[in-house]
C-alpha cells in the first residue's frame, strides 16, 4: 500500500464537507496533508483552518475580505490568494495529488474542470459538475486518465459495491433517499411549508442549499444525472427507492440477479475517508451499525406527483444536452429565492418546470454554451419570479 502522504486541496473547506474532509485529515495526518484550503464568504473560519493545517495557500474567493485573511496570516508561510479565478489557478499547483471539490453548485464547475485539465485526481462532492457538463468532464477525464471518485454517500456506496466487479455488467443501481422532512405528506399540507421545517432533515447535516434540495427531492434528480455520468448508464438503469432509514446507501443489481448493497450510519466522514484514501480502506472511530437497534430497514416508491422535482430531473437526463444545465440553473435560482422566504416551498417546482419549457435546447453543448446556458436561465429564472409575483412568505 502506498505510504507518501496524499497533498490536498479542499475547495470549500469552510463547508459541511469541507469541515469534515479536514477531520479525517487530522485523524489521518500520516495520510493526508491540506494543501490547499478555499473558502467563499467565510473568511474567520477559513483563518482558523489555515493556522490549525498550515496550507501550502488559501483562497477567499470574495475578494472584498482578502486584506482581513492576507493579515491574519502575514506572520505564516500560507500563501494567500482572491477572486474566483485564483480557485481554478491553485489547483493546477504540483503539489496536488487530489483536488476534493466541496464547492456548492454550478462554481463547482469549472475550478473541476481545470484540475482535470492539470491531471489532478478529483473526489467530488460537487454534483453539478456531472449534472451540468456530464459528457464533456467525463471525456476530459478519460483523455487526461484522471480518476474521479465520488463523495455523495449514494454515489460512494455504489463505487463500493462495484469494486472487484468491474468487469462483471450492470443490470441497473438502485439509489436509496431518505424521502426527506416531508415524505409522505401531499401537496396541499406543503402549501405552508417554511424555511425552518424544510431546513430539518431527520438524518443528514448538510449545508442549507443541498437540504432544501433534499425537501424537494431534487437533490436525488441531480444524483440521478450524477450517476449515469459517473458510471456510464442508461437512463433506464437508474432507479430511485425511499428507505427513511439512511442505512442502506444505495445498491447495484448484476446481469445475475444478484444485488449488492453498501450499510452504515448516516456519516459523511465515511465516503469522504474512503475517496482520499481508495484504494485503502483506513480504520476509523466513527460509529458502527448496530442491526439489533434497527430491526426494520423499510422501502417505498418516491412519489413523484407530490415532489415533481424528481420526475423533472428525469425528464431533463432523458432529453440531454443542455436540459440538465436548465434544470440545475433555475434550481439554484429558486431555492435561494425560497431561503430568502421570496418565494414558497412548492414554488421551486414551478420555477424549475417554467425555465425547461422555455429554454433554448442546445442537442451537444460546448463548454462556452453551458456557461452560457447557466446564465440565461438564471436571469430568466429571475425574471418569471419578478413578473409572476410569486407568492412571497414575508410580504406585508
Amino acid at each position: 500500500m502506498p505510504q507518501n502522504k496524499k497533498h490536498i486541496a479542499i475547495l470549500g473547506s469552510t463547508g459541511s464537507i469541507g469541515t469534515q474532509a479536514l477531520e479525517v485529515i487530522a485523524a489521518h495526518p500520516e495520510k493526508f496533508e491540506a494543501e490547499v484550503l478555499t473558502a467563499q464568504n467565510n473568511a474567520d473560519l477559513l483563518i482558523v483552518q489555515a493556522k490549525k493545517f498550515k496550507p501550502n495557500a488559501v483562497v477567499i474567493a470574495n475578494e472584498e475580505h482578502y486584506e482581513k485573511v492576507k493579515e491574519a496570516l502575514a506572520r505564516t508561510d500560507v500563501k494567500v490568494f482572491a477572486g474566483e479565478n485564483a480557485i481554478s489557478s491553485v489547483v493546477q499547483m504540483d503539489s496536488i495529488d487530489l483536488v476534493l471539490t466541496a464547492l456548492v453548485g454550478f462554481s463547482g464547475l469549472k475550478p473541476t474542470f481545470t484540475a482535470i485539465e492539470a491531471g489532478k485526481n478529483i473526489a467530488l462532492a460537487n454534483k453539478e459538475t456531472l449534472v451540468v457538463a456530464g459528457d464533456l468532464v467525463t471525456a476530459l477525464a478519460r483523455q487526461k486518465g484522471v480518476n474521479i471518485y465520488p463523495v455523495d454517500s449514494e454515489h460512494s456506496a455504489i463505487f463500493q459495491c462495484i469494486v472487484g466487479e468491474f468487469y462483471n455488467p450492470i443490470e441497473k443501481i438502485i439509489l436509496t433517499a431518505s424521502g426527506g422532512p416531508f415524505r409522505g405528506k401531499k401537496k396541499a399540507e406543503l402549501e405552508k411549508i417554511t424555511k425552518t421545517q424544510a431546513l430539518k432533515h431527520p438524518n443528514w447535516t448538510m449545508g442549507a442549499k443541498v437540504t432544501i434540495d433534499s425537501a424537494t427531492l431534487m437533490n436525488k434528480g441531480l444524483e440521478v444525472i450524477e450517476a449515469k455520468w459517473l458510471f456510464g448508464l442508461k437512463p433506464e438503469q437508474i432507479e430511485v427507492v425511499v428507505h427513511p432509514q439512511s442505512i442502506i446507501h444505495s445498491l447495484v443489481q448484476f446481469y445475475d440477479g444478484s444485488i449488492k448493497a453498501q450499510l452504515g450510519l448516516p456519516d459523511m466522514r465515511l465516503p469522504i475517508q474512503f475517496a482520499m484514501s481508495y484504494p485503502e480502506r483506513l480504520n476509523a472511530d466513527f460509529p458502527r451499525f448496530d442491526f439489533s437497534k434497527h430491526p426494520a430497514l423499510t422501502f417505498e416508491k418516491p412519489d413523484t406527483e407530490t415532489f415533481r422535482n424528481l420526475a423533472l430531473a428525469f425528464e431533463a437526463m432523458n432529453r440531454g444536452g443542455n436540459a440538465p444545465c436548465v434544470l440545475n440553473a433555475a434550481n439554484e435560482v429558486a431555492v435561494a429565492e425560497f431561503l430568502n422566504e421570496k418565494i414558497d416551498f412548492l414554488e421551486i417546482t414551478t420555477v424549475v418546470e417554467e425555465c425547461l419549457i422555455k429554454m433554448n435546447f442546445v442537442a451537444n453543448p460546448t463548454l462556452e454554451d453551458y456557461i452560457q446556458t447557466d446564465k440565461e436561465v438564471r436571469a430568466k429564472a429571475k425574471e418569471f419570479i419578478k413578473k409572476n409575483n410569486l407568492k412571497s412568505l414575508n410580504k406585508e
